[in-house]
């Protein structure tokens, strides 16, 4: 079986509706393409979304799953302009698992 990479899909309304944004790899900027973004289904990887374009303001980790509104990511408003897929690394010890 094989695994699906990093996908994740930005839309313009709640509850996954009106204009979307799909990305599979990191995107400097999105907000030309969706002039708001209030859901957002990770269905592979874990992102880093952003406020604004390259990379900047405030940010929000995307684990897979689905976010019907921006409060489900603990979002400021409906403002993103780009995103990045992140590795999570755990690293196991004789102390445990970090």
């Amino acid at each position: 079986m094989s695994r699906a990479g990093p996908k994740v899909t930005f839309y313009e309304d709640k509850n996954f509706l009106g204009r979307c944004y799909e990305c599979d790899s990191d995107c400097p900027d999105f907000h030309t393409y969706l002039s708001r973004c209030n859901s957002i289904r990770v269905d592979g990887g874990t992102w880093v979304a952003y406020e604004r374009p390259n990379f900047s303001g405030n940010m929000y980790v995307l684990t897979h799953g689905e976010y019907p509104d921006y409060h489900h990511w603990m979002g400021l408003n409906d403002r993103l302009g780009s995103c990045k897929n992140i590795q999570i690394v755990s690293v196991t010890s004789s102390q445990g698992t970090f």
